[in-house]
């Protein structure tokens, strides 16, 4: 018994050593055309390496559309993008069915598959779509399969949704329901670069030849990725340290004197996300096991679309990313 759990134990180190260099060059690839956003780069791939989608928040011109292209042709994944509009449709994102006669007059329905199968989909500017198109995405998104006309219609795997808002312009937009939000693993803010970073996008965007994407892993490497992150093991420190974060993210005796600025939080899906994601990080970083360090790295963009504050909070002019701040100081 004992020398098969080795073996096993021996097969994850190999596992892991090999999609570790896979996703180092992967990460390599995508920095090679995106620059200044290393945090971003990161905190996306190991959102689709713990299986889960991610809202990217920032201002236009940060490359958020290029990055998921780039995801797409460096992963190996079929990418598509939606441009969210007011007048977008259900059917515009999942599909529909047609009526087709054929020539012995024979007529049948046809299902025309919708941008929603692909393996990334980028959903651009999420909140610009009614609320009626949005939920067309929340049983792709927690699912793997849609509905349409009562017929199921299973989605390629793997499959991510990497949705863009623009946290400015707030006009004609539909703020996304909790339960959506909830959906995904992590939110991500892409700010500005720094100097030499935008000095580098400067000269390597507007001369006679611009540096593309390149290939560094497949599909079915990325599933088998996915896979292993499940089995990486958790020592019981890192297990309390996410509990004890995520249980004092909600109002109650748990959050001490944070609690007071806290109207509701995160439920245990978030849990299960941050678990997922510090075993990701890990795995990028070469690590056989996470930390209580990547806790803390990963607690902000994990919680903060779980969560809201009093109004008494916001009175004040607390933040979200404040009272987390103030929670992850109790843990490390």
């Amino acid at each position: 018994m004992a020398e098969s759990v080795e073996k096993l134990e021996d097969g994850i180190v190999r596992s892991a050593e090999q999609v570790s260099s896979q996703v180092r060059a992967a990460k390599d690839a995508i920095a090679s055309v995106i620059f200044g956003q290393d945090r971003v780069i990161e905190n996306t791939l190991v959102t689709i390496l713990s299986g889960g989608h991610a809202l990217l928040i920032g201002v236009p011109g940060l490359a958020k559309t290029k990055l998921v292209e780039t995801l797409g042709v460096t992963l190996g994944l079929d990418a598509k993008r939606i441009q969210f509009t007011p007048d977008l449709m259900p059917s515009d994102i999942l599909g529909a069915e047609v009526l087709d006669e054929s020539t012995a007059g024979r007529r049948a329905f046809r299902f025309i598959a919708g941008p929603v199968f692909a393996q990334l989909l980028m959903a651009d500017e999420i909140n610009r779509a009614s609320p009626r198109t949005q939920s067309a995405l929340l049983q792709a998104m927690q699912e793997q399969h849609i509905t349409v006309a009562g017929a199921r219609h299973d989605l390629p795997k793997p499959f991510h949704v990497l949705a863009t808002q623009n946290p400015l312009e707030q006009e004609g937009t539909y703020p996304l329901p909790e339960a959506q939000l909830d959906r995904f693993l992590m939110e991500i803010d892409v700010d500005y670069p720094d100097r030499d970073a935008e000095r580098r996008i400067l000269f390597e965007t507007t001369g006679a030849e611009e540096t593309l994407a390149q290939g560094s892993m497949s599909a079915d490497a990325l599933i088998t990725a996915q896979r292993l992150v499940r089995r990486l093991p958790v020592g019981d420190s890192v297990v309390e340290a996410i509990l004890s974060l995520v249980r004092s993210a909600r109002p109650g005796p748990e959050s001490g004197e944070a609690g007071k600025f806290i109207a509701w939080g995160p439920g245990p899906r978030a849990s299960q996300s941050l678990m997922l994601a510090v075993r990701a990080r890990a795995l990028i970083d070469g690590r056989l096991a996470p930390s209580i360090d990547d806790v803390l790295d990963l607690a902000e963009p994990v919680l903060k679309h779980r969560m809201a504050l009093t109004f008494q909070a916001r009175a004040e002019g607390r933040t979200i990313p404040d009272v987390i701040r103030q929670l992850k100081t109790r843990i490390g």
